[in-house]
């Protein structure tokens, strides 16, 4: 196994401002001009500026607009019904989220899908009164120290200070209080980014934690345990998945942790495409982490899975290149998407690989250090292993849309009449009572960004250089 360093993995050779006293903004309505993006900048549909994500739209999925409203209906009256569609229509939920959550409903699906929508619920003012703490200031030191890494090309992260980063900042130092024998990992911070282009920072907080103690269970933990198991898991399920690829990697005794540990603990978020991102999340967060396996298992098939392809890479110098700059066409969302579902790899495989694995640790190493919780396979197990009530899934705000076109009822026909005998002035004397929930949709969902190497981030004052590297083990 490689050598893992103390302290989470994490890289402290960045220095940074304080973020800790600024207000707290709200990163679900992004304004780029106070969050230091130019309003000139071009910014692409997911949110990102400059051109960062160009890649992505070639190989985008475009989805005509009379399917997406389709789509947003169907998702509407699920949401609706959650824990019915939940128990009695698992599989078309399941359905609905390979073909890709529609944009306006993401954040709010990822909020039910996760449970982070019970949680919060069961735990009112909880974030809150986290939010108030001042924090550890070890951990608050260290979090600021990654802040300006996240997706520095996304408006919501250009700018050092920006209602993003202090979000952020906020989401994080929350989760260090809420699990503090766990503290804080490198890896979250993407992950935490990528929620948070969704939903407001109180949602992703509960998001995260669901992530972690649910799906990632031990992934974040000092030591990283759990990810060289799920490392291990990779490399056996590949030798049936691709032989050849196999071969090769043991041929050049290339150990899973030096190649899958950025794609498992920060989700691919920082692998692929962002469409493709967005594609293999909402897989993911309804499925569980077999999603991370079947993703893995197809980009190291694709790339190795052949002898014509691995005389580009006689070596493990050649071979690591290799993965670390996975070929565009096997990222692009369509051919990827297609890939993992046809994949044949189940939790069952998953969960008998893993306890064979888990033997093999303990034959070498000893007990696991530490004890993670069972691994919840997506989001039906989460719900059946901890059934929610319906109030715990009413939807905050509710948006009730009436169609013009539905037939009115009699009394709204006599009212209707009623009304039609008045003069214009006792009409407008007719006050409109203010909704008791005022609806606040979710901005319009934006989204991450491709390895952030060799990159200058413009509008923020500090830009990445090549010496400075994400480091999770």
């Amino acid at each position: 196994m490689a050598k893992i360093e103390q302290g989470n993995g994490l890289d402290l050779r960045s220095g940074t401002d304080k973020l800790t006293d600024n207000g707290k903004g709200s990163s679900y309505v992004s304004d780029p001009e106070v969050n230091g993006v130019p309003g000139a900048t071009q910014v692409d549909k997911y949110g990102f500026t400059g051109g960062a994500q160009q890649h992505t739209g070639k190989f985008a999925e475009e989805i005509p607009i009379e399917v997406l409203r389709q789509r947003e209906a169907k998702w509407l009256e699920m949401l609706n019904s959650w824990d019915k569609w939940m128990a009695k229509k698992h599989k078309k939920v399941k359905e609905r989220c390979q073909k890709g959550i529609p944009p306006s409903l993401r954040g709010r699906a990822w909020l039910y899908l996760t449970g982070g929508k019970v949680r919060r619920e069961q735990n009112q003012g909880k974030f809150q009164e986290l939010d108030s703490q001042p924090g550890d200031p070890k951990w608050i030191d260290i979090i600021e120290r990654d802040l300006h890494r996240q997706f520095p090309f996304h408006e919501m992260f250009a700018a050092r200070g920006g209602h993003g980063q202090q979000d952020l900042l906020r989401v994080l130092k929350a989760y260090t209080l809420h699990r503090p024998e766990e503290g804080y990992c490198q890896a979250q911070a993407p992950i935490a980014a990528v929620l948070l282009m969704h939903m407001p920072a109180e949602d992703a907080f509960w998001v995260l934690v669901q992530i972690c103690e649910k799906y990632l269970p031990g992934y974040y933990s000092t030591g990283l345990e759990a990810i060289q198991l799920d490392g291990e898991i990779l490399y056996a399920l590949l030798r049936w998945v691709s032989p050849v690829a196999h071969r090769h990697l043991k041929k050049h005794k290339l150990e899973p942790i030096l190649y899958m540990t950025e794609w498992y603990m920060c989700a691919f978020s920082r692998t692929l495409p962002w469409a493709s991102v967005l594609r293999v999340w909402d897989m993911f967060l309804c499925e569980g982490v077999k999603i991370l396996f079947r993703v893995g298992l197809v980009l190291l098939k694709c790339m190795l899975g052949s002898q014509e392809k691995l005389k580009a890479c006689q070596g493990l110098y050649e071979t690591m290149e290799l993965l670390r700059a996975i070929q565009p066409q096997y990222m692009q969302e369509v051919f990827l998407v297609h890939e993992i579902i046809e994949l044949v790899v189940s939790e069952k495989d998953i969960e008998k690989e893993h306890h064979a694995q888990l033997q093999r640790w303990k034959e070498t190493h000893g007990d696991l250090h530490c004890k993670s919780p069972p691994r919840m396979h997506g989001a039906k197990a989460i719900m059946t292993a901890e059934p929610p009530s319906r109030q715990d899934l009413r939807q905050r705000p509710t948006i009730i849309v009436e169609s013009p076109l539905a037939p009115k009822t009699v009394g709204e026909r006599e009212e209707d009449t009623k009304e039609s005998g008045k003069t214009e002035a006792e009409k407008q004397k007719k006050t409109i009572p203010l909704p008791q929930e005022t609806v606040i949709p979710y901005h319009p969902p934006t989204d991450p960004s491709p390895p952030l190497k060799h990159l200058t981030v413009q509008g923020s004052k500090e830009s990445l250089s090549s010496a400075e590297h994400d480091t999770y083990l």
